[in-house]
């Protein structure tokens, strides 16, 4: 099958809170479905054997996948190490008292080394489910948190048996819950050396049914709301977990601690690259109603959540980061986030260590903020929608296959089945020019892979289109579902010439 993608060019004045012009521009490519009938593929891989690799969200299986065929290997099933069904397969007579979590089966991370020596294949995914706690930890009325706990496995790669063998538990205590899990994981190097990173969500706690649940992303020796740094090996520290924890993390003063970088909402993007001869780590991340991040992360820096959204320009000033509806007192909301007296002063506050987003998507008006906030209190699910993206990966293009491409940041979204793309400046540190989106059909992409020639781009598509928040859109309009997508560059695509009539 071969469609053309065009690709409509989002002008975001300097990438500077306005969006001004959409303009068009093309480029052309061959679209093909690589393989279909996935169970949410969640995250994918081009492993070093060639193949793509990808886990499934509900299936809790890691599958290996003939790029050319689409042919399947079922490398790891993991369904017998959680303690809780999926959630399509309990009866509707039943009550749903264990809830599917945000995710389920997670990152994934392939070792660069897979096949020279270093055999390692690194999962997050949610195994246990804690329970629903009524008014949660912050003490709401009207608020029920679904509590899970995630754990983070080193698995060897047994080529001969096609198999993921001999489970290392490298962390078995992150938080988990029913929204906002994060779940991404990276292998990428830091100095000299290669470690493990995994985005952490703020667990939803704020929010929706989390709306009693204490947001932690601003307590540095909490996991939630982080990016989290691992050793890929163990270090000569004599306890279970301590040594899978690198001893120069930024938040290790009172104990070993995985925190790389703090104020997280919920990121699930996670890429690094070396651009002019520097290590970069850019994340993405999903704002509350507007202002979904991309953000450069850094050693031991505040990324703001849940006191500045987005950039700190006070479009948030007088709100919190969201609210619940009140059933107990109509017309009122709860939260356990803070107000934002001033996003400016909060950042000021956060001192040297605050950084802005490198771009901050579709900034949104106090003003429209505001009514959004009232549709939720009323509540009016008629006006429950919100123009954003809600990133849900990054990877950086270092290839010279695709013109002009060289050093961008590629964005998968979920609302609105785009691609983006972001051109770097040399530095690697700043976002420059235009915002190109490349759009396919109705289509929540989870996660996105570039072919080590830079001529071929996949795309990881949900099986359904359901939110975590209030909106839900029909899974039978979408184009394509439960499948990888594969995107092959083509070319420059020219307008045929105008005939006269």
């Amino acid at each position: 099958m071969k469609k053309r993608l065009t690709l409509l060019l989002l002008i975001i004045s300097g990438l500077t809170n306005a969006q001004v012009a959409i303009t068009e521009k093309d480029v052309d490519f061959n679209v093909r479905i690589v393989t279909d009938k996935l169970s949410d593929p969640w995250s994918i891989a081009i492993a070093p054997d060639h193949h793509i690799w990808a886990t499934e969200a509900k299936g809790y299986k890691v599958l290996r996948i003939d790029p050319a065929s689409g042919k399947k290997q079922v490398l790891l099933d993991l369904n017998a190490m959680k303690n809780f069904p999926r959630y399509d397969q309990i009866p509707d007579s039943v009550d749903h008292a264990k809830p599917w979590p945000q995710g389920g089966l997670m990152g994934m991370a392939v070792h660069p080394a897979l096949l020279t020596g270093k055999p390692y294949v690194f999962l997050a995914y949610v195994y246990h489910f804690d329970g629903a706690v009524s008014n949660n930890d912050g003490g709401l009325p009207d608020a029920k948190g679904y509590h899970f706990q995630i754990r983070l496995v080193r698995y060897t790669y047994d080529q001969l048996a096609a198999k993921l063998l001999s489970p290392v538990v490298m962390c078995d205590s992150i938080p988990g819950s029913s929204d906002h899990n994060g779940g991404r994981l990276m292998i990428a190097p830091h100095g000299d050396k290669d470690y493990l990173f995994y985005s952490a969500g703020d667990m939803g706690a704020g929010q929706f049914a989390n709306g009693g649940r204490t947001n932690k992303a601003q307590d540095v020796y909490s996991y939630e709301g982080k990016i989290l740094r691992f050793n890929v090996e163990p270090d000569a520290d004599p306890t279970m977990y301590d040594k899978w924890i690198p001893n120069d993390n930024p938040f290790n003063a009172q104990r070993q601690n995985a925190v790389w970088s703090v104020g997280h909402r919920n990121p699930q993007g996670l890429a690094a690259a070396v651009i002019s001869g520097q290590q970069r780590l850019y994340s993405t991340e999903h704002g509350p109603y507007s202002d979904d991040e991309i953000n450069l992360i850094e050693k031991g820096h505040n990324y703001g959540h849940p006191l500045v959204i987005g950039y700190d320009d006070g479009n948030y000033d007088g709100l919190a980061a969201s609210v619940s509806a009140n059933k107990a007192l109509p017309g009122r909301w709860h939260t356990t986030y803070p107000l934002i007296d001033s996003e400016q002063q909060n950042a000021k506050a956060m001192g040297e260590k605050y950084r802005n987003p490198m771009v901050s998507l579709d900034p949104t008006a106090k003003i429209i903020l505001e009514r959004l906030f009232q549709s939720v209190i009323k509540p009016d699910k008629k006006n429950q929608e919100w123009h954003s993206y809600a990133p849900s990966a990054i990877a950086v293009y270092t290839s010279t296959a695709i013109p002009g491409w060289k050093n961008s940041l590629l964005i998968p979204t979920l609302k609105g089945g785009a691609l983006l793309r972001i051109k770097l400046d040399t530095s690697g540190k700043k976002a420059v020019s235009n915002i190109y989106t490349y759009i396919k059909g109705n289509v929540r992409y989870r996660d996105i892979a570039v072919s080590t020639d830079g001529a071929k781009i996949y795309l990881a598509v949900d099986s359904s289109a359901v939110t975590s928040g209030p909106s839900k859109e029909n899974p039978q309009k979408i184009s394509y579902r439960g499948c990888i997508i594969e995107l092959a560059y083509k070319g420059i695509f020219k307008e045929p010439a105008k005939t006269e009539e």
